[in-house]
């Protein structure tokens, strides 16, 4: 009896720890795997199919322009530069990734979610409110109030958000684990769907007006990134 308890946990400790495991980007199984377009002649491991690694060079593990600000100029006044897969191929497996946010003075990184990735973000210049809100039931909101130097963890999956609360511009630096975070921009996704959502529909779910849920479905959602 104690023998089969103790297999069953065991197993069970092992299925955790699988889990946990997993929760991010698999682990390469080589020591790069530089993204390639054209799969002929190359190998694929995750993500997107390797160069042949002989075929590597330096270029292939390289950015430059992270240092040119985004333009500010735009409804949500903000701008997100992104520094992942698709910029440097040499990240395909790394399972890591980065971005340089600006904000106009009282910008937003409006509330959205990065279901494949952790955040750490770092302020550089400026004072930015930020926040993330705790799934169902409690949808805890933790806020603080950043300053050039601070860092604040958006953990994966939540939704959060970033607000330049001072008089000038501000910006930010944040590492995401995935080399392809990927974005939900809340609003975005609920009223500026293709095709629509049922407006009746999202009237009863967010427990307002048919005419309110068509007056922000006929809105220009914009895009920060």
């Amino acid at each position: 009896m104690k023998k089969g308890v103790s297999f069953l946990v065991t197993v069970a400790l092992m299925a955790l720890a699988s889990s946990l495991a997993s929760a991010s980007d698999p682990s390469p199984l080589q020591d790069t795997c530089v993204a390639i377009a054209e799969p002929k002649n190359a190998v694929f491991v995750n993500g997107k199919f390797c160069k042949n690694p002989n075929l590597t060079k330096a270029e292939d593990f390289f950015y430059s322009g992270l240092d040119k600000p985004g333009n500010v100029s735009n409804p949500v006044g903000s701008a997100v530069t992104q520094v992942n897969v698709a910029q440097i191929a040499g990240l395909n497996t790394l399972g890591i990734s980065a971005v340089r946010i600006d904000y106009a003075p009282y910008g937003q990184n409006p509330p959205h979610t990065h279901p494949r990735a952790t955040e750490i973000l770092t302020v550089l210049e400026g004072t930015l409110l930020v926040g993330f809100v705790t799934s169902n039931p409690e949808n805890r909101l933790f806020t603080k109030v950043l300053n050039k130097g601070d860092v604040f963890v958006f953990p994966i999956g939540l939704i959060h958000f970033q607000f330049n609360i001072g008089h000038t511009n501000a910006v930010a630096i944040a590492g995401l684990s995935s080399q392809n975070p990927g974005l939900i921009t809340i609003a975005n996704a609920v009223f500026g769907s293709n095709p629509a959502i049922d407006p009746n529909f999202l009237a009863r779910a967010f427990q307002l007006e048919k005419n309110v849920v068509e007056y922000l479905q006929s809105r220009f959602w914009y895009d920060n990134n």
